[in-house]
């Protein structure tokens, strides 16, 4: 997740995968959730599938992840998703040197 620039978003699904879980996008979503307030991770710039923000169990968290979004130029569209055509970032998978401990 560090890996996705600033004003781009990147899927659960996408985010899985390039970690070597394909099928795995509810992981994704234990693993953020399970985040410190703290946490200098971009876990704002991860969406659904839809490019919608996803429901969060403490009310009003999902305006914090827009207002994030839009602060960083991305924009949404009249049904409060984001055109991931447009924003969504084209990462790929690092190569996994054996020297390489952070390559997922």
């Amino acid at each position: 997740m560090r890996r996705i620039p600033h004003g781009r978003v990147a899927t659960y699904g996408q985010v899985a995968e390039l970690a070597g879980l394909p099928g795995h996008a509810r992981q994704v979503g234990y693993a953020l959730h399970a985040l410190r307030d703290e946490s200098a991770l971009p876990w704002h710039r991860v969406v659904n599938a839809a490019g919608a923000v996803s429901l969060r169990s403490v009310p009003g968290f999902e305006l914090e992840q827009r207002i994030r979004l839009e602060a960083e130029g991305v924009t949404f569209n009249a049904r409060g998703r984001v055109p991931l055509a447009r924003y969504r970032w084209a990462g790929t998978r690092r190569s996994t040197s054996k020297g390489d401990r952070h390559a997922r």
